[in-house]
């Protein structure tokens, strides 16, 4: 059996005291063996979302993170220290108001737009009420592991118990080490895999995702295998992800938890020690991995735990750039996942608990929790949500204002009811105002009066009656009939479904909607320079930005400054549009490849080709590439050229043009570490070459 002691199975009980009674129930529990990790360094916990170096944390369009805040400047550096600790403090009273676990959670009556009047309170998660959330809390698990398989995704797998089995018995010390050595040769390849999916899974589309993933695995099995991987290796198998520097990354924090002596190819099982000791590993992923893999309470908020949250405490705010709103939701989610870790276990047995090599609490719910509210966000509490197929509504915010203000459309009353604020004081000060036509139009569930009504309403006043209409009336008195059970089950089913609508289009509303900024517009001229052997001169891209260190085709931007007004073919048509016509494409191609060409020359060439020998030819403009990204629309003008035939350049594989933007030939430019968009230049001069 895996260690385990007893606990108290209150779920409305202290942080604090729960810490404390972990800790003891740890001293009294018997040694097992287990795997050894690195001893985790105790930090305090912030609340700060401070970009890392990674992808994590809440970015533009761009992949950077914004923080439209602007502090103005203390003229004296203590004004400053007072400023933020008085708004630090103030965050952490709001959130041990909302989110700690020994305050009672109420139930207030849903606020209804466009005022949405409430208090702060308001915002209090009921996923951990004491009427609603431990159902709740268990509802989103069994409908978790009903769908975890349905998208397939090949790093789901079952966790693995850190600890080993108990056998006081086994004085086999050979055994007991080589079954540790399995554990952890078992757990460091489970955190390498479930690292690599994260990573991958930034930005980009599960779909996706999956056949990448298979590719990278069975290629590098192992953190081991990849630390020993080329760069370039690691980025050809990275190509057409998108934003590379992801890949570098990870081959760079592989190849230092290999050589780390006390990593030594294992992970840190903590979240503190992952960020701190990890490369790359930002607050997200490495929640990620201590709660997946190690099965310690650590919240994972991503993008689509953002929306869900927002909606589960009704928080109407920008999720994105709102820092207080930000940092809110991390902190409910800490605390809803220690909520569940702490959870009855699902066979009944709610007194047990199994602690990891360090003490620390640990099972399979915290990260089966997290990636719950992710397949939640990802598949049903979308943009546009089916909140019919919600395991969790009862606990959402959201759902209950959109399914009062259904109810309210039915009511007499000309206000809405909204909940009470008692004082002014106390009013919400993190959600943003709403308008009334926000997120979608509020589906009508007031049913259509019948076409007579409507028609007798229009005929005038009215109508006086007599004792006829008061009389009993047999067949042929157009007496209608009572509708039957069934009829009335299928209108009140009708009922309710409009009113499900009603909620979803109130609930598409949160979080805060924010107008997208203008994806900015590029030109870029592609020069592809063939040496009469076939081989092709290719550039490497900076280490940072924009497709960090991918090799590609000697390329310009093209900008106001290298623009000709005067050109008569710049008026977009079949000039390739904006100020840079054909005729000026070619000059400043022409130009641009001619540079990057002497680089490469001996000095005798150089010499000879400023004298009009050994000229480059200029074949053509092949095409254009036209390329997206998140942030910038892309058009790539390919022109085609020739080097001249026997001139002296330097051997193929020798490396020019400097550090920062290296040149060199290549007779394999389909093997090359290149993006998916120049790969669609190399296929045009690819074609004209053969053609």
């Amino acid at each position: 059996m895996a260690q385990r002691s007893s606990r108290a199975s209150s779920t409305g009980r202290a942080a604090g005291s729960s810490r404390r009674g972990s800790k003891g129930t740890a001293s009294r529990s018997k040694t097992r063996r287990g795997v050894h990790h690195p001893p985790t360094t105790t930090a305090t916990t912030t609340t700060s979302t401070t970009a890392s170096d990674d992808n994590d944390g809440y970015k533009d369009d761009d992949g950077e993170y914004r923080d439209n805040g602007k502090s103005t400047p203390s003229p004296r550096p203590a004004k400053r220290r007072k400023v933020a600790s008085s708004s630090n403090g103030a965050a952490a009273d709001l959130h041990r108001r909302l989110f700690a676990r020994d305050v009672p959670v109420t139930v207030p009556d849903a606020c209804l737009p466009p005022a949405r009047r409430h208090s702060l309170d308001y915002h209090k998660p009921l996923l951990l009420s004491a009427d609603h959330g431990l159902q709740g809390r268990s509802s989103l698990l069994s409908w978790f592991d009903s769908v975890s398989a349905t998208r397939a995704m090949p790093w789901r797998k079952p966790w693995i118990n850190p600890r080993l089995p108990n056998n006081d018995d086994d004085d086999d010390n050979a055994a007991a080490a080589q079954q540790q050595q399995q554990l952890r040769a078992r757990l460091e390849r489970r955190a390498y895999e479930v690292w690599i999916s994260e990573i991958m899974l930034q930005q980009t589309r599960v779909a996706v995702v999956i056949d990448y993933w298979n590719r990278w695995t069975a290629r590098w099995p192992t953190i081991h295998d990849l630390a020993r991987a080329s760069p370039d290796d690691v980025l050809a198998a990275w190509r057409g992800l998108g934003y590379y520097s992801r890949a570098t990354r990870i081959h760079e924090a592989a190849r230092l938890a290999v050589a780390d002596p006390r990593m030594r190819g294992l992970l840190p099982s903590s979240a503190a020690e992952l960020q701190a000791r990890v490369p790359g590993v930002g607050r997200y992923t490495a929640g990620a991995i201590s709660s997946i893999v190690f099965g310690r309470p650590e919240p994972m908020v991503d993008g689509n735990v953002l929306r869900v949250l927002s909606r589960q405490l009704g928080v109407h705010a920008n999720v994105k750039t709102d820092r207080a709103v930000v940092d809110a939701i991390w902190v409910a989610a800490d605390a809803l996942v220690k909520a569940v870790a702490e959870d009855n276990d699902d066979d009944g047995d709610a007194d047990e608990i199994i602690l990891d090599g360090e003490g620390a609490r640990v099972n399979d719910r915290p990260g089966r929790w997290g990636q719950a509210l992710m397949e939640l966000g990802s598949t049903v509490c979308t943009p546009k949500p089916d909140c019919a197929a919600c395991p969790i509504t009862t606990t959402c915010r959201a759902y209950a204002e959109g399914m009062a203000l259904a109810d309210n459309m039915k009511e007499t009353s000309s206000s809405p009811r909204d909940a009470v604020v008692a004082d002014i004081e106390d009013a919400c000060t993190l959600c943003k105002p709403m308008e009334e036509d926000e997120g979608g139009d509020v589906v009508e569930t007031k049913p259509q009066q019948p076409a007579a009504a409507a028609r007798k309403q229009q005929s005038g006043g009215a109508k006086q009656l007599s004792l006829a209409d008061f009389a009993f009336k047999v067949p042929g008195g157009a007496v209608p009939k009572p509708e039957s059970p069934r009829t009335q089950t299928q209108a009140a089913s009708r009922r309710r479904a409009a009113a499900v609508q009603a909620a979803a289009e109130h609930a598409r509303k949160f979080p805060l909607k924010v107008a997208k900024k203008a994806v900015r517009e590029e030109q870029t001229l592609v020069c592809a320079i063939r040496r009469p052997d076939g081989s092709y001169l290719l550039e490497r891209r900076p280490e940072k930005g924009l497709l960090a260190g991918l090799w590609e085709f000697p390329s310009l931007i093209l900008d106001d400054g290298n623009s000709n007004d005067d050109d008569d073919n710049n008026n977009g048509g079949g000039g390739g549009g904006g100020p840079h016509g054909a005729r000026r494409r070619t000059e400043l191609a022409e130009a641009h490849a001619a540079k990057m060409l002497s680089k490469t020359m001996t000095t005798t060439t150089r010499s000879s080709a400023s004298r009009g020998k050994n000229q480059l030819r200029h074949l053509g403009e092949l095409g254009s590439v036209p390329w997206l990204f998140s942030h910038l629309r892309l058009t790539m003008h390919v022109h085609l050229f020739a080097a001249p035939e026997g001139a002296d350049y330097n051997n193929n594989n020798k490396v020019a043009g400097g550090k920062s933007r290296p040149l060199r030939w290549s007779d394999d430019v389909d093997g090359e570490s290149m993006g998916t968009g120049m790969h669609k230049c190399w296929a045009l001069v690819k074609g004209a070459a053969e053609g």
